[in-house]
C-alpha cells in the first residue's frame, strides 16, 4: 500500500495562494454584512454534501467557536424544513447547494436567478466564490486523506 499524499504539503505554494484566496473571501464576506457564522454555515453545508470529514470536524468546531449552536448545526442538512434560519442564511445555504451540486440547464438559471433576488450583488458573489473554495478545499483533504483527529 502506498503512502498518502498530502497535496497541500507536497505543493504548499499553491495551497498558501488558496489560503489567501479564502482570506480574501472572509474579508469580502464582512464587508458585504456577512458574519462568520454565516460563512460558516457555508462551509459546514458544503462540506455536508461532499462528504469531507476533516473539513466538518473544522468547520463545525469553527462554528460552535463564533457562536453557533448545536442544534442549528444537527438541522443543518434539513435547513429548509425548519425556521431556525434568517431569510439571509436560506438564501446562502441554497445558493451553496446550488453551487456545488451544479444543477442543470434552466433549472440553474432560475435557481440563481431566485439566490440574486433575495441578496445583494456583493453577497451573491462572495457566497459563491465562498462555495467554490470550500469546495477546492473539500477536494485537497478528501484527496489527501486527512484524518480526523480525536479531541
Amino acid at each position: 500500500m502506498s503512502e498518502k499524499v498530502f497535496i497541500d504539503k507536497q505543493h504548499r505554494p499553491v495551497y498558501q495562494a488558496m489560503a489567501a484566496t479564502a482570506a480574501s473571501i472572509r474579508s469580502a464576506a464582512e464587508e458585504a454584512g456577512l458574519g462568520r457564522i454565516v460563512m460558516e454555515l457555508v462551509n459546514v453545508r458544503v462540506s455536508q454534501l461532499n462528504g469531507c470529514a476533516f473539513c466538518l470536524d473544522l468547520h463545525t468546531r469553527q462554528s460552535l467557536e463564533a457562536g453557533e449552536s448545536e442544534q442549528r448545526l444537527a438541522v443543518l442538512p434539513a435547513w429548509r424544513d425548519t425556521a431556525l434560519f434568517d431569510e439571509t442564511e436560506r438564501a446562502a445555504l441554497g445558493l451553496a447547494e446550488a453551487v456545488t451540486q451544479l444543477p442543470g440547464g434552466e433549472d440553474r438559471e432560475g435557481i440563481y436567478a431566485k439566490y440574486r433576488a433575495q441578496l445583494s450583488p456583493e453577497q451573491f458573489s462572495v457566497l459563491s466564490w465562498a462555495a467554490i473554495a470550500i469546495n477546492a478545499f473539500n477536494r485537497v483533504s478528501i484527496v489527501s486523506g486527512h484524518p480526523v483527529r480525536k479531541r
